[in-house]
């Protein structure tokens, strides 16, 4: 499957592609603005944590923790990054299979074409053309004393009262500090205008190393670039979820490392590496969080009933953003409801936490994913 030539049709299917964004959507679908909100693995440790610590919070964030009972419990506890704050979409799919009675991350209450055809022929030769202009762009320079800055629009969805209830689409920044840690301080967010601190994450008491929970430039730059032996390397350290296939536990483990500032060759080769998973296929029905249309690469979870998609630019291949939604019905929400959405807007290497990039931030100069 490493062979980028093996797939001669799929430049008609580019054409075919091409023509169907031209095209305006049916009438009869329910797609204003389709939204998707990056799926965070590591929030399913933080549950298991939470009910350790859940008398010990010191701060505002969301959190989750499920009861003895079976019924999840929500808690405010202290800011987290926003690779722990986020909801996975099988976690958030369990959840709802369990109890609805979580603040996830997501879109509810619109529609998602739920029943929309993907084809995973093409999906290896796209990932590999993807992985191409990654490799291309240029190196930033990120120093350990600095700050990456991201800014990107979301949507939450709340299923507290056992439904999903969509919330508006807002502003999220974040500044995450680049030294090689453990820290006690990560960072900044600032969440619709509310600025919070961003502090290790739970259970960390001697601080939170560079890592999943921290993609620091550095250490991204220090993962395998050889995409087998990255591929290897995930499947080896992605922490296991418990019920959820290891197949797509990887993939929404690459999709949290997506965007941002990234250097080039792991960026490349994080995208081969997806190439080598079993079911991704690609989409042509698909977009962020502010209805930019894009390239889908997308898996389905068929156990839990959602599908989680990357969406890239049709023109020079940049991260987008991502979105999930429902394939079948479930206890808070219909089949092609949407449950999560981020639209990336801009990247940039700071000297301080919360100070703005002089340029606002040019996604298409900084972005390397």
């Amino acid at each position: 499957m490493n062979d980028r030539t093996a797939f001669t049709s799929d430049e008609q299917d580019d054409d075919r592609d091409e023509i169907a964004r031209l095209l305006p959507a049916p009438a009869d679908r329910d797609l204003p603005r389709e939204q998707h909100l990056r799926h965070k693995d590591l929030l399913m440790r933080h549950i298991d944590r939470d009910r350790a610590v859940s008398t010990e919070a010191t701060g505002p964030v969301v959190s989750t923790g499920p009861l003895a009972s079976g019924g999840p419990s929500v808690r405010r506890a202290r800011p987290l990054p926003r690779t722990v704050l986020l909801v996975s979409a099988t976690a958030l799919a369990l959840a709802g299979a369990v109890t609805a009675g979580a603040v996830l991350a997501g879109t509810g209450g619109e529609k998602g074409r739920g029943g929309a055809a993907v084809d995973p022929r093409p999906a290896v030769a796209l990932l590999h053309r993807i992985s191409d202009a990654a490799a291309d762009r240029s190196a930033p320079t990120v120093r350990d004393d600095q700050f990456v800055y991201t800014r990107e629009k979301i949507r939450e969805t709340d299923l507290t009262g056992g439904k999903a209830v969509v919330g508006p689409l807002k502003d999220y920044e974040k500044w995450l500090a680049q030294r090689p840690g453990p820290l006690h301080k990560l960072g900044l967010v600032r969440d619709d205008g509310e600025t919070l601190p961003l502090n290790a994450e739970l259970g960390d008491t001697g601080g939170t190393p560079a890592g999943f929970g921290r993609p620091t430039y550095r250490w991204l730059g220090s993962l395998p670039t050889d995409p087998d032996e990255l591929l290897a390397y995930l499947y080896a350290n992605t922490p296991a979820a418990e019920r959820r296939g290891r197949d797509q536990a990887v993939f929404e483990q690459i999709g949290n490392l997506l965007g941002g500032v990234m250097p080039p060759r792991t960026a490349a080769a994080l995208y081969q590496a997806a190439a080598e998973i079993p079911g991704v296929s690609r989409s042509a029905a698909a977009r962020d969080a502010i209805g930019r249309q894009g390239l889908g690469i997308v898996r389905d979870d068929t156990r839990y009933g959602v599908r989680t998609e990357w969406v890239f630019d049709p023109k020079d291949y940049s991260f987008l953003g991502s979105r999930s939604y429902l394939i079948k019905d479930m206890p808070y929400a219909k089949a092609g409801t949407l449950l999560s959405s981020t639209a990336e807007l801009a990247h940039a290497v700071v000297d301080k936490a919360g100070l703005l990039p002089a340029d606002g931030g040019d996604a298409d100069r900084t972005r390397t994913t």
